[in-house]
């Protein structure tokens, strides 16, 4: 029976050449899936079909794997490489059984008659199109057979044969398997039955859930019993009838849902695989893996990335479908429903999402309910806690309606794990930073258009590199049970359920997302060199001193990592230099003495956006250098000490890891001695000398700090001259202190602007019992103040501080 699908394929292997065009995930599968190329290797698939054979046959000789079309001897058994698990249909009659499971219990009797052996069975998926299908669809019937006849087969291929899936899997050890359960027909039979379990799931992550008829999930989703009470208590506010509320909310369905077209799904992918060329030196994707492994075991997945850029969309969305995942469903502002890319988006899965549900009872019980049914049906979905781009480049703090509304989908009884994949976007170039900027110092917001589009598609030039690095994922069912262990008693599956500790676990959850986002930051050249260049008073230096201070930070990152997951740009200093000089990021000027890079005042405002995006990578050593240079000598203690005090205030502005900050400050001293910046000397550090070029390098790194402890410095001097103070007054007179500290030291970083910053800090400054409320509600300073003024104080560089201290004394005086 091999021999002759052999002889098929082979047949077949030029006719199908330009009829199929197939993406291999994981695109390197022996160095991905640790394959030993060294051991015997099999090959497992779902149908012996010889036009699946000539394409998987096509792959493994592209991938420098083994054919499997040949026969494999193990010991004194000669088996065909590869086993199949199901005959097709054919077009008369039942199919036959296929000769699976007698091979299967020769290759494990093979293993216990010679326990040295140890041959893998690698699964293969090959699926031929991405379609899921439709609830009660002819289709289903017709085309989308699991094991079609080769009538049905020729169709499938003419129509989907260039939107091929050759999907391949870890590999089981034949040894342990025989070891373990022996080579008993029963053996095999589990064997087969996990190889079937394991393909099915793999075609529901590729395709996701049978798509609804939409009108019958409209229908569906306005006789459902929260629906109707939303609906009864709108006519009764209202005074409408019945009828006209259901009218109402059948509108606002329309408003938001998604029109999920896979046809769609391909265009974009065509189209956005030639943008992506034309924006984009390459996309790095760091730990998909991750994710092709969730949705495989059933997952319900929701992504949740940061928001820099509208690319954000696209780009996310594009690699989920690229890794051999169903693109997510994405939940959109409305301002991006306008024509005509408003419909393209909702029929590539987008649905709308309003800023404000404040005051329409309706609309959040119909978001509710909606959102409810993507879970209970299955499909992944992405949404942005920080619910709106970042301006400044820094993460925002997250919104928490769209994770409570997630938890609460989770009460409703979802049969599945829901897992939160946090996920961090960058880019070497966001389009968007000069209107950002512009923004940030009290420009109105401008309007998404068609019109904006098109200028935008003019400008289009190498951007760099795009980074998608995936995070450690949370099991929402396991966060649960350990910060409100009785969640399960709130499980009502017909009513939405808040109970009392719904919000507060939901805001911890929030911040927790975020941290993790920032663990898994991606490091490029632009980031780093602005980082480098920012430190500098004229964002100037040679290009000896810039390539040594990105050396020493890869060298920082890769010795006293911030977090396991980070990622870090490919080369040293010398390559992150060229590369952006190749983008036009930098300028360079030549003389006599040698190579000077620079900035100009502007570039330098629009730089601090990309070294923002990895600020937090860089605080704890920046602290650490800042107290060495102002202080003649410090211990571990006191150090650690300093970063103690201020790490409340971090973790909230910058999502600072909460992990072990003792050790982390030791790797980052030991590393800072060893590169010649500090020296030990009697259990105390201390600077190197100031004519070492060391000293330079800890003076830039140091600089990194300067301006958060800036704006703690105006906070808590203002606190402690004007306490007890009403919180927007104080927030109010920090960010007036912050536009004249702008003018009298020439300081320009979009930050500054921001007033959501000062608010976040004062927020801090009171969970951590620095400030506390007094008995008519104003702010006032709490026990552990003082010492924190003092530290904060201290590390400033004294003309700042005697600035900030003058401000605010000539203020308290006037």
């Amino acid at each position: 029976m091999f021999a002759r699908l052999k002889w098929f394929a082979s047949v077949l292997q030029w006719p199908l050449r330009p009829l199929v065009k197939y993406k291999i995930i994981p695109a390197q599968p022996a160095s991905s899936l640790e394959l030993n190329l060294n051991k015997p290797l099999f090959y497992i698939s779902r149908v012996a079909s010889a036009s699946d054979l000539a394409t998987l046959k096509r792959a493994c000789l592209q991938l420098g794997l083994p054919d499997p079309a040949e026969q494999v001897h193990i010991g004194n058994v000669s088996l065909p490489r590869t086993l199949f698990l199901q005959q097709p249909t054919p077009l008369w009659g039942t199919a036959k059984a296929s000769l699976a499971l007698q091979q299967g219990q020769k290759l494990l009797q093979a293993h216990l008659n010679q326990p040295d052996q140890d041959a893998q069975l690698v699964p293969v998926a090959i699926s031929w199109g991405r379609a899921p299908g439709k609830e009660a669809s002819v289709k289903s019937v017709i085309g989308e057979a699991a094991a079609p006849g080769w009538l049905r087969k020729l169709f499938v291929v003419l129509i989907s044969g260039r939107h091929t899936l050759v999907q391949f899997s870890r590999a089981v050890s034949l040894k342990d398997m025989a070891s373990e359960h022996g080579a008993s027909e029963e053996s095999s039979h589990k064997l087969l039955r996990v190889a079937r379990f394991h393909f099915y799931r793999q075609q529901l992550a590729a395709t996701g859930p049978r798509q609804p008829n939409r009108a019958a999930l409209f229908n569906a989703l306005l006789g459902s019993e929260a629906l109707k009470k939303a609906i009864a208590d709108e006519a009764k506010s209202k005074n409408i009838s019945l009828e006209q509320a259901r009218v109402e909310a059948r509108k606002l369905l329309e408003e938001i849902a998604a029109d999920y077209r896979e046809s769609t799904l391909r265009v974009g992918d065509r189209l956005l695989s030639w943008l992506w060329r034309k924006l984009f030196s390459g996309i790095k994707i760091h730990n998909a893996e991750v994710i092709r492994d969730l949705a495989q075991r059933g997952h319900e997945v929701v992504y949740l990335p940061c928001h820099r850029s509208h690319m954000d969309y696209l780009l996310l969305s594009y690699v989920i479908y690229q890794q051999g995942l169903a693109a997510p469903h994405i939940a959109a502002g409305i301002n991006l429903d306008f024509w005509p890319v408003g419909k393209f988006f909702r029929r590539g899965g987008a649905f709308f999402i309003r800023r404000s549900f404040s005051g329409n009872k309706l609309y959040s019980a119909v978001f509710r309910e909606y959102l409810s049914q993507l879970f209970r049906k299955g499909y992944s979905v992405k949404y942005y806690s920080e619910g709106g781009r970042s301006r400044t480049g820094r993460l925002l703090q997250p919104k928490t309606g769209m994770l409570a509304m997630t938890v609460q989908a989770l009460l409703r009884g979802i049969d599945r794990p829901v897992t939160l994949v946090p996920v961090y976007l960058g880019y070497e170039h966001v389009m968007e930073v000069s209107t950002y900027l512009r923004e940030l110092k009290g420009s109105a917001k401008t309007k998404e258009s068609a019109l904006g589009i098109l200028q935008a598609i003019r400008q289009l030039r190498d951007y760099g590199y795009g980074y998608v690095n995936f995070g450690e994922p949370i099991s929402l069912n396991s966060y649960l049970q350990q910060h409100a262990p009785d969640w399960r008693q709130s499980i009502n599956p017909v009513e939405p359920q808040k109970p009392q500790w719904l919000n507060p676990v939901v805001a911890k959850l929030a911040h927790e997302v975020m941290t993790k986002v920032n663990q898994t930051a991606a490091l490029n050249a632009i980031n780093l060199i602005a980082t480098t260049l920012l430190a500098t008073e004229q964002h100037v230096l040679t290009r000896k001193a810039l390539v040594a201070q990105l050396d020493l930070y890869l060298a920082l990152q890769q010795q006293a990592p911030y977090h396991a997951s980070v990622t870090l740009p490919e080369g040293n200093g010398s390559n992150l230099v060229q590369h952006a000089l190749d983008l036009h990021k930098i300028h360079l000027q030549q003389d006599e003495f040698g190579d000077l890079i620079q900035l100009s005042a502007e570039e330098a405002v629009v730089m601090s956006y990309y070294r923002n995006n990895v600020s937090h990578l860089f605080v704890i050593p920046a602290l650490l250098a800042t107290a060495l240079l102002q202080h003649r000598s410090l211990s571990k203690m006191q150090l650690l000490n300093i970063c103690q005090q201020l790490q409340p205030l971090l973790q909230q502005e910058l999502f600072l890891a909460s992990d072990d900050l003792s050790c982390y400050v030791g790797q980052v001293l030991a590393f800072l001695q060893q590169q010649g910046m500090i020296e030990e000397v009697e259990h105390s550090y201390q600077c190197t000398d100031s004519q070492n070029p060391a000293y330079h390098q800890l003076q830039l790194l140091a600089h990194n700090s300067d301006a958060i402890l800036q704006r703690y410095a105006m906070v808590l001097n203002l606190i402690a001259l004007e306490a007890p103070v009403q919180r927007a007054e104080l927030e109010q007179h920090s960010q007036q202190l912050a536009q004249r500290l702008l003018k009298l030291h020439g300081i320009e970083s979009p930050e500054y602007h921001d007033k959501q910053l000062f608010a976040t800090l004062v927020n801090a400054l009171k969970e951590a019992h620095y400030i506390q409320l007094d008995e008519q509600y104003q702010l006032t300073s709490g026990q552990n103040f003082q010492p924190l003024l003092s530290t904060v104080n201290a590390l400033l560089q004294p003309e700042v501080l005697q600035s900030i201290q003058q401000i605010t004394a000539n203020k308290d005086s006037g």
